[in-house]
């Protein structure tokens, strides 16, 4: 609805124009053309039609500005490019609002200035920067307002001209309706303008409630008995009933009904089979959509849109009987299980004759229920979008969802990042080396991108390969004409810079080779060569010396082959030597370009290369802070989380209880605390009252062990993750306030009362994909202190394979539970060798904890965690088909993994029994060839990544994205129970599985160590013989066989060729060790002779010199123990 609010004492002067479609005004400048760098357009619009130009100005040289109505929405297209043609296929506009022909005053406001553009439709804002070279907008002749003219013919448009008014129209301060009112000579107009606003002739009405709003009209008069309906409607439900009638003879019964976004247009006749045609296409965009449905000669004609109509053919001659339902039905008069339609009607004419809906609204004409009259009360709910991550929106009547395919994020808003942020934090969660994805930014705007995990025992390198990682030779380059050579990363400078800032160092090898080719010796100084950094700066050093200084490695290791110089190079000699080294200064890194500018002289030639950027360490990770007071905190500045947040971090604590975190505003907060030895608690109020959830622990969470906490708050919903417990969900309430608006700082460990303080340690704290460098922080603030005491405190990686460490009074021990892998740090392999008979069967069984969440709180919309699943396997077996895992569920859905008739890794997704399962092949070649494998697979809703040994992470989507529902059980090598599978599976399953597995995971559950571990618990059934064995070992051996067996062939072919030569080469063997032994016997005389004139002046040094060494490593050890066992407890 339209307001207008005057405040007394205010003047408001209206300037308005009526254009009636065929009209247009023309703002004619006083030269040829006029040439701005800077614009400002302002107007108000009320439109009868979606379609329509507002605005439009050319100019010779190819600038353009056009505004119009397009579907409902405003485009602004703008271009400042002589290059381009006027009317190039290739225009893009930039596109704001939604539902802009509601009749309703829109206010529009363009600023531009040179190519930075401001483009604002009531409170929504678009800020671009314009296509084009140039810097100002060049129109000529003329500006036109409601419509484009065709050049020579007044009256005719290029393009559908604007309906409706337009008020207070400005062009740089210019008042163009004030102008055309006065019939300035600067003012054309064209076709019937008029300035007055006519009022609105088209009344609509909105159906609010899917289940009881109907709107019944009787059946006008028709002399034939024929009957004719027309009506408009829009909508953004895809299913919904829009029409009901009741035909005579009876009982008959027409419905047309939006079923999945189509029209269906359905006859029920009584002992004949239902007639259905289809009609439209996506009719639940928003827009006004026209129907029109006729019964006549023997057919109902359905007409949508006046595209080509669909018919029902009839046995007999139909005539509407009683009242038209239009948007539902009453539960006395009909039974239908669509759901009713939701959304606006208008123009509704039975038999020709318009329904006046007032008439309706007043009680004089038919019947109605839940609708709102002389308005069309729709919300797009998809401006703005609030999905993320350049995630695609669509809505309903009353909610939205986000379609997060192919975008790397997950969640209700696709907030969450679906990749690790680092290779470290691959590593923990028990990767080997490859190829993967990361996310230095978590939830941020950056984005993923792919990068080699190097995963070692010590470390772990993150490789990010460039361009041109190949040797470069250079020749006939010179300062004035150098070589140049620009270096592109598979990732963007912001995703650099946040990688290279994260990690603990990096590195990238810079290697010279050169011949009469200088780097730096010249006579007034400046380089020849230099490379550019990330930002484009020049930088004249080479590897490994320090920033600033133009100098090499072998200037400050003091070894360069002419020291009157600082690099090898610039002694300028005429043979090959070089100058390598590492580029390790963070900020510079990595490197953008590289210049060489001495080549050409005569013999003068040079060959370069650089290496990849390399990184390792992740700084965040390990970042803590230790709180002993329980008045102190760290404090940050204000939470930036209007519409989403996501928080999460570690702790270790003994207290009872304690806030984590906590950010205030005027009325809203958002808060995480511990609210007792058991219940984490996140709180917040964004204006629709307190939220409260809560996650309960069957154990203690003040153990002085490490938990994880995740909380996260959209405009959806909100979460909270503790450690491996089920995820807590709460739906945000529809049509609540969505902002969360907060002023006050960030405390962390505290709040701003000085109560309720955190006693304990908090690390790796991340607010929206951003680090809190909480040790920096600490050392300012009293009452905390940087880093966290305790042996599971560091990065030394004590666990390995998801192995967690415990800290104990006098060491730590490491918690294998969650690991597929044994041994005191987790790291020794699991494995089991299988026959034909053999299996392994784990039968899942809720925990405690599960249904303890459930049942607390059931007032409150939670629900458990989205579909996702883990798995990672090893196995060597020169069997095929084979099966490797089956897991599954009451419901009959199933997942498996088998090797087919080829060898080929076939996976096997069934979800929705309704449908065929998804199959997917990663690999053709066969991997039933004696040798190890690793398979890892990971699920995330509709996205599936599989990754085979090294090999990189391909990803496949599901036709769905269902959740496993009641997990069964998870069955390794021969299935028994096979009712649901398909035949191919059923034929893996038979043949069961010969060979070694190994290092089983299924999300944190381990089967096959649990089997081993575990051989008397209920959830273990083995069938047939299992032997504990090595598949690493079994795969060796086996590849060693493989190997003998092709040396042997290779031997046999090559013995008759060896005995030939056999007798010369023994002959001249026996000559040279002859030669060789009294050469020894001489030499060895020689040194002996000298060695004892110098035994006897060395042995007083070498004895004390040994003592003081001795001592100095005894003290070292002991102060290393002794720094080891000191532990705090808080």
């Amino acid at each position: 609805m339209g307001l207008r609010v005057e405040v007394f004492g205010c003047s408001y002067k209206s300037y308005v124009a009526d254009f009636d479609g065929r009209s247009s005004l023309l703002y004619r400048f006083n030269q040829k053309s006029m040439s701005t760098v800077k614009d400002v357009i302002s107007l108000r619009f009320k439109s009868h039609q979606a379609e329509g130009v507002l605005l439009h100005g050319e100019g010779q040289r190819g600038d353009y500005i056009t505004l119009e109505l397009h579907h409902g929405r405003l485009d602004l297209y703008l271009n400042l490019d002589d290059s381009r043609s006027r009317f190039s296929s290739r225009r893009v506009p930039v596109t704001v609002g939604s539902l802009l022909d509601d009749q309703h005053w829109h206010s529009a406001h363009i600023e531009r200035f040179n190519r930075q553009v401001n483009l604002t439709v009531d409170s929504h804002t678009q800020h671009f920067q314009t296509s084009g070279e140039g810097q100002s907008l060049e129109v000529d002749y003329e500006l036109s307002f409601g419509g484009i003219p065709l050049p020579g013919k007044p009256g005719t448009f290029l393009r559908k001209n604007f309906h409706g008014c337009i008020e207070n129209l400005y062009y740089n301060g210019i008042n163009i309706i004030d102008l055309a009112k006065r019939r300035k000579p600067q003012i054309h107009s064209v076709g019937n303008v008029t300035f007055s606003c006519s009022p609105p002739q088209l009344v609509a009405c909105t159906f609010l409630s899917s289940s009881s709003s109907f709107l019944s009209l009787p059946s006008a008069a028709s002399p034939t008995g024929e009957f004719t309906v027309r009506f408009q409607f829009r909508t953004w439900n895809p299913d919904g009933l829009l029409l009901s009638v009741q035909l005579n003879p009876s009982p008959q019964k027409v419905e047309l009904q939006i079923s999945n976004c189509w029209l269906h247009l359905t006859l029920h006749s009584l002992g004949r089979q239902r007639s259905d045609v289809s009609a439209g296409r996506r009719v639940n965009d928003g827009l006004w959509h026209t129907v029109s449905l006729t019964s006549r000669n023997l057919q109902i004609t359905l007409s949508v849109d006046g595209e080509p109509s669909s018919n029902i053919e009839l046995w007999e001659l139909v005539e509407s009987r009683d009242n038209f339902y239009f948007g539902g039905c009453p539960p006395t008069e009909c039974h239908i299980q669509a759901p009713a339609f939701q959304g606006c009607m208008q123009l509704i004419s039975i038999n020709d004759h318009l329904v006046n809906l007032s008439h309706v609204q007043q009680g004089l004409l038919g019947n109605y229920n839940e609708l709102q009259f002389d308005t069309c009360n729709m919300k797009d709910r998809c401006l703005p979008n609030l999905c993320e991550h350049g995630a695609r929106c669509s809505q309903t009547w009353s909610f939205f969802s986000c379609d997060c395919s192919g975008t790397g994020y997950s969640g209700a808003t696709c907030h969450n990042s679906i990749y690790e942020s680092s290779c470290e934090t691959y590593k923990l969660s028990g990767s080997s080396s490859g190829f993967y994805f990361i996310d230095p930014d978590g939830s941020g705007p950056l984005g993923p991108t792919q990068v080699y995990c190097n995963i070692t025992e010590k470390k772990v390198w993150t490789v990010l390969p460039h361009n041109n990682t190949t040797p470069v030779k250079v020749q006939n380059s010179s300062p004035q004409k150098p070589h140049i050579m620009k270096f592109s990363y598979n990732a963007s400078a912001d995703q650099l810079r946040a990688i290279v800032s994260r990690s603990e160092q990096c590195q990238q090898e810079v290697v010279y080779n050169c011949r009469k080719s200088r780097l730096f010796n010249t006579k007034d100084g400046s380089p020849l060569s230099w490379w550019l950094d990330r930002d484009g700066d020049k930088r004249s050093y080479w590897g490994g010396f320090l920033p600033g200084v133009q100098q090499c490695s072998c200037s400050l290791e003091e070894n360069c082959m002419d020291m009157n110089y600082f690099c090898n190079c610039d002694s300028d000699i005429d043979t090959w030597t070089n100058d390598t080294g590492i580029l390790s200064y963070k900020d510079h890194l990595p490197v953008s370009q590289i210049v060489i500018g001495d080549t050409n002289r005569t013999g003068s030639q040079a060959v370069y290369h650089v290496g990849s950027l390399r990184c390792y360490g992740d700084k965040s990770i390990w970042n803590a802070a230790s709180f002993y007071q329980e008045s102190s905190y760290l404090y940050f500045p204000t939470l930036q989380a209007e519409l989403a947040s996501d928080i999460a971090f570690y702790f270790k604590t003994s207290s009872p209880s304690g806030v984590f975190l906590e950010n205030q505003g005027l009325k809203d907060f958002i808060r995480v605390e511990l609210s007792s030895p058991t219940v984490v608690t996140f709180s917040f109020d964004v204006g629709n009252g307190p939220a409260v959830l809560s996650v309960k622990s069957h154990l203690p969470l003040n153990d002085r062990q490490w938990h994880y906490v995740r909380a996260e708050r959209n405009v959806k919903e909100a979460s909270l993750q503790v450690d491996q417990l089920p995820l807590r969900l709460l739906e945000a309430p529809a049509d609540g306030h969505l902002r969360l608006r907060l002023s006050s700082q960030l405390f962390v460990g505290g709040t701003a009362s000085q109560q309720r303080g955190f006693l304990g340690c908090i690390r790796s704290l991340m607010v929206n994909g951003l680090t809190f460098d909480l040790e920096e922080r600490a050392k300012l603030t009293p009452g905390v202190s940087s880093g966290c005491p305790g042996y599971c405190s560091g990065s030394s990686n004590l666990c390995h394979n998801r192995g967690r460490c415990i800290e104990k009074s006098n060491g730590y021990i490491c918690d294998c539970s969650q690991s597929a892998y044994g041994g005191a740090t987790c790291n020794q392999e699991v494995s089991v060798s299988f026959d034909r008979e053999s299996s392994v069967t784990y039968t899942f069984q809720e925990p405690f904890s599960v249904m303890q969440n459930r049942t607390s709180q059931a007032t409150s919309a939670f629900t458990e965690s989205r579909a996702r699943e883990d798995v990672a396997f090893s196995f060597v077996t020169s069997q095929r088909p084979a099966m490797l895992l089956t897991v599954s569920t009451f419901s009959q859905q199933y997942i498996t993994t088998i090797l087919a008739r080829n060898g080929s890794l076939q996976i096997w997704y069934h979800l929705q029994t309704d449908r065929s399962p998804d199959v997917f092949s990663p690999v053709p070649k066969n991997l039933a060839d004696g040798r190890l494998h690793r398979i890892r697979i990971h699920r995330v809703g509709r996205n599936l990544y599989v990754q085979i040994d090294q090999d990189i992470h391909r990803k496949y989507t599901l036709s769905s994205d269902a959740e496993l529902i009641l997990i069964r059980s998870l069955t390794l090598g021969k299935v028994i129970r096979m009712e649901s599978f398909d035949e191919e599976v059923v034929k893996a399953a038979s043949k069961g599985f010969v060979g070694c597995l190994s290092s089983v995971q299924f999300n944190h559950v381990a089967p096959l160590k649990a089997a081993l571990t575990n051989r008397g618990s209920s959830l273990i059934t083995i069938r047939g013989p299992l032997v504990q064995s090595n598949c690493g070992a079994l795969a060796e051996s086996t590849s060693h066989i493989l190997q003998d067996q092709a040396a042997n062939e290779d031997k046999e072919q090559r013995d008759s060729n060896a005995q030939k030569d056999l007798a010369v080469i023994a002959g001249v063997v026996t000559a040279v060790v002859f030669i060789a032994v009294c050469a020894l016997a001489v030499i060895s005389r020689l040194l002996y002779q000298q060695r004892r004139a110098k035994r006897s002046s060395s042995i007083k040094e070498e004895h004390r010199h040994s003592t003081y060494t001795d001592y100095r490593t005894e003290l070292h050890l002991h102060n290393s123990v002794r720094d080891n066992v000191k532990e705090y407890y808080i």
